[in-house]
């Protein structure tokens, strides 16, 4: 007897066009190619009125400025109605004292959930898990974040992710573990010996000719 296959959502992934999509949002209609020109932080959750969804959105209001800084947009999304989103974003500021201030897609029919694999059967067929996407001016998709229903996502760690990926992409350069602003980053290994020698020549800070690092 044949075992059945079981298959998984599909994933998008990195460094590919990140998949495109028109909803209906909080703040009116809403489509990838709206937020060309900026970097965008897609994130879903997995129902309103639930109590470590509304932390996360409470934390993602108050750092909203912060993201605008970095030329990023913030884009919430769960299959919950329009009506619903509403609801409970007014809730939030009525109960917490904190405005919502960026757009909540309402996914009821899962269109754009499907295309994003943020829905996963074994933790649920009808929410979303705690999916995050880091998609840059260009629409490429530079970073996935995967959260079970149960636990929180660090609003901390999403913003050093998209420093980190802006800094690589200024400066040509890779960041180590923990990084943050004004640490020293990777200078990417040589690829000949002749750039080996040319890199133990530059004054890098060097624990061996393909371990070097820099001050910005």
């Amino acid at each position: 007897m044949q075992a059945e296959t079981v298959t998984g959502p599909t994933l998008p992934r990195l460094n590919e066009p990140a998949p495109d999509f028109e909803a209906v949002t909080t703040h009116g209609p809403r489509r990838l190619s709206d937020y060309r020109g900026s970097w965008l932080v897609l994130f879903s959750h997995p129902a309103d009125f639930t109590p470590v969804c509304t932390t996360e959105f409470i934390a993602f209001a108050r750092r909203h400025e912060e993201f605008k800084a970095h030329n990023c947009e913030l884009l919430g999304l769960s299959v919950d109605s329009n009506f619903s989103h509403i609801a409970w974003v007014r809730t939030i500021e009525e109960k917490f004292g904190v405005r919502i201030p960026f757009p909540i897609i309402a996914d009821l029919d899962m269109s754009v959930s499907q295309k994003y694999g943020m829905i996963h059967p074994g933790a649920s067929d009808t929410a979303t898990v705690r999916a995050l996407f880091v998609i840059d001016p260009q629409g490429i998709l530079r970073a996935m974040i995967y959260y079970p229903l149960t636990n929180g996502r660090s609003i901390d760690e999403v913003l050093r992710v998209l420093v980190a990926l802006q800094t690589t992409d200024t400066h040509g350069v890779a960041t180590p573990e923990g990084w943050k602003p004004g640490d020293p980053v990777i200078v990417p290994p040589p690829k000949t010996m002749e750039e080996v020698e040319e890199r133990l020549q530059a004054g890098y800070e060097c624990k061996d000719w393909w371990f070097c690092t820099r001050s910005l």
